[in-house]
């Protein structure tokens, strides 16, 4: 996510729609990706993003710039993906769809062995993710594949350092553990 301007932010706040849409293309694609990995559903993400902005649009007047930007979005995309993710997993347990995350924009060029190798390791990745409760997942995610620092994921989820250090070591322990007995390839787990 690129950094944005402050003075873009301020005319953003002040209802000034060019502002907003500068906003929404430099951050739009971050908070579908972080919706995605926590939902594991496009249909979900998108309507996760959806309301993250809309939130953004209606909150952007109170931000105070006490935190970056990039924090606060986060912060926003995390729990409002938790909240969805949480309220679709009471009404029914879903499986990973990974027709629609190659559908999603995160399409493959390669073809041949080297496409079947990265969805099996896509498929893999997902299904270990899957296994964690959303607070490790959320964690694992910002850290892992966001590359937050545990400062950051701090500030963005409202929860001590040491619960971030705690989540993260419970979930590495947690994949680890379900990548052995899954039979994942070591080099996976290394990454």
């Amino acid at each position: 996510m690129t950094d944005i301007p402050r003075d873009i932010l301020i005319r953003a706040a002040n209802a000034d729609m060019q502002a907003f849409e500068q906003v929404y293309k430099a951050v739009s694609g971050f908070v579908y990706s972080v919706a995605l990995r926590i939902t594991n559903n496009t249909a979900d993400a998108e309507e996760v993003t959806q309301d993250v902005f809309l939130k953004i649009y209606r909150n952007l007047k109170n931000f105070q710039f006490k935190s970056s930007f990039k924090t606060w979005a986060y912060r926003i995309t995390v729990n409002t993906a938790i909240n969805k993710y949480r309220t679709v997993s009471k009404e029914k347990k879903r499986m990973v769809n990974y027709d629609d995350t190659i559908e999603a924009g995160n399409t493959i060029a390669d073809t041949g062995a080297s496409f079947i190798e990265r969805e099996d390791a896509e498929k893999a990745v997902a299904s270990l993710l899957n296994a964690l409760n959303s607070d490790q997942r959320a964690c694992i995610i910002l850290k892992e594949i966001e590359g937050l620092s545990y400062k950051e994921i701090s500030e963005t989820l409202k929860i001590n350092i040491n619960t971030v250090r705690s989540r993260l070591k419970r979930a590495r322990l947690a994949l680890l553990g379900r990548a052995e007995s899954a039979g994942v390839p070591y080099e996976l787990q290394k990454n």
